[in-house]
């Protein structure tokens, strides 16, 4: 039982769980910093892995 088991009521009930305690002005401001963390995320995880596959690359480049 994960996170892909929460289905549509339990999805409406974080909602309006969170919407009681953010409020809806607040709210967006909450989305759109959690939006942002997540790029960042995805973004030095690509970067990291683009690193680790160059290295090899660079390392039989010199032999």
């Amino acid at each position: 039982m994960g996170i892909a088991n929460i289905g549509i009521p339990g999805l409406i009930l974080i909602i309006v769980i969170a919407l009681i305690v953010f409020g809806p002005k607040k709210l967006p401001e909450i989305g759109r910093a959690a939006g942002q963390t997540l790029h960042e995320f995805k973004k030095s995880t690509t970067d990291l892995i683009q690193d680790q596959t160059e290295e090899p690359k660079k390392e039989s480049d010199k032999q």
